[in-house]
């Protein structure tokens, strides 16, 4: 049986570029379609947060007008429910052993823009994943949380691998606007990462090594079965 980590933000909220707070934390299909597809495919998955505490679903993650589907709504919300002990109580990321799992999972939601970016535990634990080749699995605002893995000397732990990431164009027209306090695919981009980017809002995957990471939501289902796939190889 693979053991997967989940990392999920613990933010509530992510400041603006003109200092107001958009209610933000994770979003609910990419937490709900990775958990999901993982323990179908019979993985045991372990969820962790900074501080070990409890995650807040985007308020929009849930709302039909956006999602676009009242019936996806209505399952995520049971399927949330149905692992509401899970996710009252995160495993901390200061306590982890990342030698005891097969891979790292980082779905996104802005929330990982507020925390998992600067988180210090978050940094030295991806950088020992990688170092071990342990597969790294961050998508859509996800891979905000690879800011955090800062070398001893100050470089970027993934500087010059290639990934996808929720992107500009993405952010600007439909994510926090012109609102958007930082970038992720620029900022990623500046820090060193090769970012490459499909069409908007479809499906895009990319693979480098044990670096596997989706460009959006629409990505959820494509990134974890490449996750699936490596844990098989």
């Amino acid at each position: 049986m693979s053991r997967i980590l989940m990392i999920v933000s613990a933010a509530n909220s992510l400041e603006l570029a003109d200092g107001t707070q958009h209610p933000t934390g994770v979003w609910a299909e990419e937490l709900v379609v990775a958990h999901q597809s993982l323990k179908a495919a019979g993985a045991d998955v372990t969820i962790a947060s900074p501080g070990g505490r409890k995650p807040t679903v985007d308020p929009g993650s849930l709302n039909p007008e956006i999602v676009g589907d009242q019936d996806k709504v209505l399952v995520f919300k049971q399927y949330l429910a149905d692992i509401a002990g899970e996710l009252e109580a995160p495993v901390p990321l200061a306590s982890i052993n990342v030698g005891d799992f097969d891979a790292v999972v980082l779905p996104g939601g802005h929330g990982p823009m507020a925390d998992l970016a600067t988180d210090a535990d978050l940094g030295d634990l991806l950088i020992q994943a990688n170092n071990a080749g342990t597969i790294i699995a961050p998508f859509c605002h996800g891979p905000a949380g690879l800011l955090s893995a800062t070398n001893s000397d100050g470089s970027f732990a993934f500087a010059g691998r290639e990934l996808t990431v929720f992107t500009d164009e993405e952010e600007l027209t439909g994510g926090t606007g012109q609102k958007t306090p930082w970038l992720v695919a620029t900022t990623l981009a500046e820090r060193g990462a090769v970012v490459r980017s499909g069409p908007a809002w479809n499906s895009f995957v990319v693979r480098d090594g044990n670096l596997i990471s989706g460009q959006n939501p629409q990505s959820s289902e494509a990134v974890t079965a490449a996750v699936i796939e490596a844990l098989a190889e």
